[in-house]
């Protein structure tokens, strides 16, 4: 089971797995609305290194992303279901729009974010700053049948009916 930790927790520990020469991998997102595609995704980063943190993003910057009534969820409830995911070593809460900063004081050596980021399909500015200290960028498989949004509309159509 992973752990919640702030940035200065974080940062001490990637010193030590810097020392002890392990792979340390980042993914970040909103995670609202817990869903199969997401544990899978995390799976698959988890596989490409030895520690898996995962920037969440803070209520506040979920509804700057997302729009009213977003998250559903709130950050300590969403940060506690990530934890609890043997794929998940730690979750660190963010409040920024995008994660450039947070990547470039981490340096993970993977940063892994969906295929839909791949090909500049959708901007990625934290790309820049990995290739820029050496980290690799690599794209998580999506799985179709999943989706937060969908999720949400269909449950919207159900309560439409009732």
């Amino acid at each position: 089971m992973g752990q919640v930790v702030d940035w200065e927790t974080l940062l001490h520990l990637r010193r030590a797995w810097r020392e002890e020469g392990k792979t340390v991998v980042w993914t970040n997102g909103c995670f609202d609305l817990l869903h199969l595609g997401h544990v899978k995704g995390l799976q698959w980063a988890k596989a490409q290194g030895d520690v898996l943190v995962v920037g969440l993003n803070s209520d506040h910057s979920v509804r700057q992303l997302k729009g009213k009534g977003r998250p559903v969820f709130p950050q300590t409830y969403r940060a506690e279901m990530l934890a609890a995911l043997a794929a998940v070593d730690y979750v660190v809460l963010f409040d920024d729009l995008e994660p450039s900063r947070l990547v470039a004081a981490l340096q993970p050596d993977v940063v892994c974010k969906g295929e839909d980021y791949a090909d500049g399909k959708k901007p990625m500015p934290e790309a820049e700053v990995v290739r820029a200290y050496g980290g690799r960028v690599c794209f998580v498989p999506l799985y179709e049948d999943y989706s937060t949004t969908r999720l949400l509309e269909t449950i919207g159509q159900l309560f439409q009916r009732v």
